[in-house]
């Protein structure tokens, strides 16, 4: 229990929190780039996930192309950035690196979300005289947003989990709170740190949640 009560003497330390160095400017960093990552890879994989799920080809192919970036450490992404052009670009490469990680999740479930809508409702919204635009308004994006969703929160936690290597390149986020710790051999930083990482990660997969569930509820209350 040592480590525990050191770790959390040094997360309620008040000077741990201010400065260019504390905890409330690599908070903010790390949500930064995490944010603006997530938004990148959302406005590039649910698109497209979500118009090959609507036309029903094309869609194995392109999950299976997007799936080799679960096969390439984020890690080794940053490492070849920092020795390419892109080395002074600030968070550039980190936030590219961390959009070809959470592109997989969020394309494969929106892909598949559509595709597993009941063809049966699609078939009937078709006989209304609906169009493919109003099908898939009306029909398969609601049936879909479940499944859009996960992926949507299972990418988002990835991202604020791994955006910590970039405390290896020498970038901001609370990883450099834990590569501070190892370097000063102090424990408690480092357990601090991670702690701040898991809580964050916590904190966005809870409001992501919530955000849907209030969408969901909103959506009912509309319909009535």
């Amino acid at each position: 229990m040592g480590v525990v009560t050191d770790a959390w003497a040094w997360l309620t330390t008040g000077a741990h929190w201010t400065g260019e160095d504390g905890i409330g400017q690599r908070l903010a960093e790390h949500v930064y780039v995490s944010g603006a990552a997530l938004l990148i890879a959302s406005a590039l994989a649910l698109p497209l996930g979500l118009w090959l799920g609507h036309l029903g080809r094309g869609g194995a192919l392109a999950v299976n192309v997007s799936n080799v970036g679960r096969a390439i450490p984020v890690f080794a992404v940053l490492a070849l950035f920092m020795v390419s052009p892109l080395r002074n670009a600030g968070y550039v490469p980190t936030v590219v690196a961390l959009v070809l990680f959470a592109m997989p999740p969020l394309l494969t479930n929106a892909y598949v979300g559509v595709r597993e809508v009941d063809r049966a409702a699609v078939r009937a919204a078709r006989g209304m005289g609906m169009t493919g635009g109003q099908i898939f308004r009306r029909v398969e994006l609601p049936l879909a947003r479940p499944v859009v969703m996960t992926g949507v929160g299972s990418a988002a936690v990835q991202v604020v989990a791994t955006a910590t290597v970039a405390a290896m390149v020498g970038q901001g986020g609370l990883g450099r709170i834990i590569t501070a710790g190892f370097a000063t051999y102090d424990t408690a930083q480092v357990v601090a740190g991670a702690v701040l990482v898991a809580l964050l990660a916590l904190l966005v997969e809870g409001v992501l949640v919530a955000a849907d569930r209030l969408f969901a509820h909103d959506g009912r209350l509309t319909e009535r």
